[in-house]
C-alpha cells in the first residue's frame, strides 16, 4: 500500500498544501495517519478520496457542501463489488502515476547536475 505525503498530493492534484489541508477538515473521510514528526502521511483511499473530490469541485463545479453529500451518496450506494474493483484499478493507476512522474523528475534532474565536458583540441 502506497503513502503519500502533502508535497506529493500537491503535485499530483496540482492543488495547493493549504487546500488539500482545508478539504482534509471539510471531508471527515480523508483521515491521512501522522509519522514519527508530526507530518501527514496520505495512503491510497485519502488519495482516491482526493482526487474525487477535486473532480466533484473543479469540474462538476460543486460546491464543497454538494460535493461532501455526493460522496457519501456514492459510499452508500449499490455495487460494492465493481466499486472495489474500480477503487482497486484506480489505486493501481494512481501508483503507476506517481511513480512514473517521479521517475521522470529524477531524470530531468540528472541532466541539468552534469557538466560539460571540454573536448582538448590537440
Amino acid at each position: 500500500m502506497a503513502s503519500y505525503n502533502i508535497s506529493d498530493l500537491e503535485r499530483l492534484l496540482r492543488v495547493k498544501a493549504y487546500v488539500i489541508r482545508y478539504w482534509e477538515k471539510e471531508i471527515p473521510l480523508i483521515q491521512p495517519t501522522r509519522d514519527t514528526l508530526g507530518r501527514r502521511v496520505y495512503s491510497d483511499r485519502d488519495l482516491q478520496m482526493l482526487v474525487r473530490l477535486k473532480y466533484l469541485l473543479y469540474e462538476r463545479r460543486f460546491t464543497i457542501e454538494g460535493a461532501r453529500a455526493q460522496i457519501y451518496r456514492e459510499l452508500a450506494g449499490g455495487h460494492q463489488d465493481l466499486r472495489a474493483i474500480i477503487s482497486a484499478l484506480r489505486s493501481e493507476l494512481l501508483a503507476l502515476f506517481f511513480r512514473v512522474n517521479y521517475s521522470s523528475r529524477e531524470t530531468e534532474n540528472d541532466g541539468k547536475n552534469e557538466t560539460p565536458v571540454e573536448e582538448s583540441g590537440s
